[in-house]
């Protein structure tokens, strides 16, 4: 066996290149716009293809350097948060509360579900936890934390390889499912967006003209070094304070108490001067998510499914299929039935099988076809990645008693 690692630099520019393809692919290829693939899924997908037959003939695993990848991560959310309005985010706060409470039950519903399969197939049923929410919902992190806990106290040796492995796959899943699921819920309800220009991400698949120009950049790089700063500092008071948080959502806070409480005459000169900074903030954000889910597929090893294919394939056949039952059934009805609830409807796998950033690009693809949905990017967020690695830490930890 031949292991070959690609140096960062190279790495990186491998991931523009895929972006660059995934962005020609959806260009020109009609279903992939009209089930909203996302553009770094359609690049990514080819790099999975190429390291997976170079292992599969030639027992070659290539991985790559990433150590970007989550810089990058941080100033997508620095944008977000630049771009919200706190009326937007008051308005939010009775979804918000929903859509926590929807995915709590679904957590419940994802662990009993792979309890039972798991003893179906005569294993521990608490192995079952490694193929539910502990990899999907809670992900790598939340599984290279649990497995060793696993294996000295319940005796699942091969916890890290199903969790490792039930996490690749359910990130491939959660990347595909959502567009789908939206256009579904969009084209059966007749749906629409109050507003198809103004995204918080990106801009629309039909284009339009540009306004930026180079102090547009300039200011909005400024902008989001500054909130990048003021997010890690953040980070490190809260983690100081003995509180558990994901990075981003300290970037995201940031970028919201930025956007509302600078005094308003520099923000208005600004934009009077330069309208396009907004379209540059957007366009970074787009860029950056872009880069971090293209590195994020790089990193997938589908060498480690080997072992566990079989029990792997039929969780994750299960929780695809009861991801998809319970977005159309019961969150998209619960959101109230409209094109917030649409979008969100997109991002939930990204929440119960994938990533944050898996939720946000599956909602941009959508948004970049149909419109803006300013509210579902300020929840889905939110719930990603504070409220629900709560809860999922609490039930996890109830679970394994």
């Amino acid at each position: 066996m031949t292991f070959f690692t690609v140096h960062p630099f190279h790495s990186f520019n491998l991931a523009v290149v895929l972006l660059i393809a995934g962005k020609i692919l959806t260009l020109n290829i009609d279903l992939l716009r009209r089930y909203s693939i996302p553009e770094p899924v359609a690049g990514g997908f080819l790099c999975i293809a190429v390291t997976g037959l170079l292992w599969a003939l030639f027992d070659l695993k290539v991985s790559f350097e990433v150590g970007i990848r989550d810089f990058l991560l941080l100033v997508f959310f620095a944008g977000i948060g630049l771009k919200s309005d706190i009326r937007t985010l008051l308005a939010g706060g009775r979804p918000l509360v929903i859509l926590l409470i929807l995915a709590t039950s679904f957590i419940l519903l994802q662990n009993f579900a792979g309890m039972g399969l798991a003893r179906l197939f005569g294993m521990e049923p608490k192995a079952g936890l490694m193929v539910g929410s502990v990899s999907l919902t809670g992900g790598v992190g939340t599984t290279l934390a649990w497995a060793p806990i696993f294996a000295e106290k319940l005796g699942i040796t091969n916890a890290l390889e199903l969790g490792v492995a039930a996490n690749t796959v359910g990130l491939i899943a959660a990347c595909v499912i959502g567009g789908p699921i939206a256009a579904l819920l969009i084209r059966r309800g007749g749906l629409k967006a109050e507003n198809k220009r103004d995204l918080d991400i990106g801009v629309p698949n039909e284009g339009r003209a540009a306004r930026m120009d180079y102090f547009c950049i300039l200011w909005s790089i400024l902008a989001l070094n500054v909130t990048v700063l003021i997010g890690l500092a953040l980070h490190e008071a809260i983690t100081a304070a003995g509180v558990t948080l994901p990075a981003f959502v300290s970037c995201l806070v940031a970028g919201i108490v930025l956007r509302n409480l600078l005094p308003l005459a520099p923000r208005r000169l600004v934009r009077r001067i330069w309208p396009g900074v907004d379209d540059a903030l957007a366009l970074i954000s787009d860029l950056s998510l872009g880069l971090f889910l293209i590195m994020a597929l790089m990193g997938l090893q589908v060498w480690e499914l080997n072992g566990v294919l079989l029990f792997i394939t039929a969780a994750l056949v299960m929780q695809i299929l009861l991801t998809v039952g319970f977005t159309i059934w019961v969150v998209f009805p619960a959101m109230g039935r409209d094109y917030e609830a649409a979008v969100i409807s997109a991002g939930f796998g990204g929440i119960t099988l994938g990533s944050t950033a898996t939720a946000i690009a599956n909602m941009t693809a959508v948004a970049q076809q149909h419109g803006a949905a300013h509210r579902a990017f300020v929840i889905v967020p939110l719930v990603c990645g504070f409220f629900i690695d709560i809860v999922n830490a609490l039930i996890i930890s109830a679970l394994v008693g």
